[in-house]
């Protein structure tokens, strides 16, 4: 593993600034537009109030006389061009207003008349220019007095847009500075977080340095809780590879020390001169040959177990072994069973390895059998448990033992090298599996080996 590289940090500073940023600017236009939807709404229901206001203070006599029963009480409708403004006018010719009342806020000038005709029974909103040609927004009512010579009056209530831009505008000001302060609040944790946060991998890159120049042969330290867990894997990868070198350099040392005693005896065959050279040579070249066999399987079964996803199905397998032994051992007409092995079992490991053990116990059993060999299998937690039993003379137990260890045979007069059976040991405990042999049901040996399931 290496350091994250430098630009690592820039990238998620930069990724979450913009988002920081984009979603400070997406909240802020979003509470920008719903204060000044407020604003509008609330100058609305203020601009209605007083429209209602003028419609109940409406008096209109016999004469055609127009009077307020009542001023509206905003004081602005008393202070000349105050942006708040009140007009009761009737139709005139064209798309005039002759006006008849207005309030002291509108001096000398009156309100225009509406673009389109206003509409009986409901009021109208509208936008036109007023006193100094200030932007208005206004709301009208045509009213139909019940007496007297007037058939019809416009009441209209109007305000200077400045009313509610103004408020909206300062609240805009504090909206981008408190959303500023925040951005730069969010930007400044966003930068802690992302150093605080990839600090952790450069203390790990500093163990994994100190790891590689020999300083240290494991990761030390305490780690956050999401990065602890990757330090453990790491120090159990690398206490599995510590093992295995060792394993490695064992053998390696089993193996040299096997083949001194051949290389020995044929050299001082040699130098001696010793007439029956060519037959020590062949038989220790057999000897030398056997262990290197012997060290090659541990070597691969060593290997194999470190690898995942292998999946032998083992029925095939001792089919083929079984047509070997048949064939070894066909003078004399032995019988392989092997119905006891279900079809969908599977070996979590190299077919080779099995093959190699598998290979020596039925070889074993075809030695000693009288007439059959029954092999059966099955599977128990996650384990495989292959028994393979003769009718042969049997074993005791102190015999059943020794027969595990290297170079040892139970009949020495029997051919054999005395490597099989501690082979299969040694591939079963190197699987995590062990073996043993027993007394089985047809009145010879049985023996039984445990291996991992696929």
């Amino acid at each position: 593993m290496t350091a994250p590289h430098p630009s690592l940090r820039l990238r998620l500073l930069v990724v979450t600034l913009t988002w920081t940023l984009l979603s400070v600017a997406l909240a802020g236009w979003g509470i920008q537009r719903l204060f000044r939807q407020h604003i509008q709404a609330q100058l609305q229901s203020e601009l209605n109030i007083h429209l209602d206001q003028l419609t109940a203070s409406l008096q209109v006599d016999g004469q055609g006389q127009v009077s307020l029963a009542a001023q509206p009480t905003d004081p602005r409708f008393g202070h000349p061009f105050s942006g708040l403004y009140w007009q009761i006018s009737v139709p005139s010719s064209g798309s005039r207003f002759a006006q008849l009342l207005r309030s002291r806020s509108l001096w000398d000038a009156h309100l225009p008349y509406p673009a389109g005709d206003l509409t009986p029974g409901s009021d109208t909103e509208t936008q036109a220019p007023g006193p100094g040609g200030k932007p208005l927004r206004m709301r009208l009512r045509e009213v139909h007095p019940a007496e007297g010579p007037i058939d019809t009056l416009i009441l209209a209530v109007a305000a200077d847009e400045a009313l509610w831009a103004e408020p909206v505008g300062r609240f805009d000001r504090m909206l981008a500075v408190a959303l500023g302060i925040l951005a730069l609040g969010m930007g400044v944790a966003a930068w802690m977080q992302v150093g605080f946060g990839l600090r952790p991998l450069a203390r790990l890159r500093e163990r994994l340095a100190a790891l590689r120049e020999g300083r240290a042969d494991r990761i030390e330290g305490e780690f956050p809780m999401e990065v602890q867990p990757l330090v453990e894997d790491f120090n159990l990868v690398l206490g599995r590879n510590a093992e295995g070198l060792e394993r490695a350099r064992m053998q390696a040392g089993n193996l040299a020390h096997a083949l001194k005693t051949p290389l020995a005896v044929m050299a001082n065959a040699a130098r001696a001169g010793d007439p029956a050279l060519p037959r020590l040579v062949a038989e220790q070249v057999e000897a030398a040959r056997r262990q290197v066999d012997y060290h090659l399987a541990r070597a691969r079964a060593a290997a194999a177990v470190r690898v995942t996803g292998l999946r032998s199905p083992i029925l095939p397998l001792l089919q083929g072994l079984v047509r070997v032994m048949e064939r070894v051992h066909a003078e004399r007409g032995l019988v392989y069973d092997l119905s006891g092995v279900p079809g969908e079992l599977a070996f979590r490991g190299e077919a080779q390895d099995f093959q190699e053990m598998l290979g020596n116990v039925l070889d074993n059993a075809g030695k000693w059998a009288r007439r059959q060999v029954c092999v059966t299998a099955r599977r128990t937690d996650g384990e495989l448990s292959i028994q393979v039993e003769d009718d042969g003379p049997g074993l005791s137990s102190e015999r059943a033992e020794m027969v595990f260890e290297r170079g040892r045979r139970a009949d020495e007069r029997t051919p054999g090298s005395g490597l099989g059976l501690g082979i299969v040991r040694d591939l079963a405990d190197l699987y995590g599996g062990w073996a043993r042999i027993e007394a089985g049901d047809l009145g010879g040996a049985r023996v039984v080996i445990t291996l991992p399931a696929a």
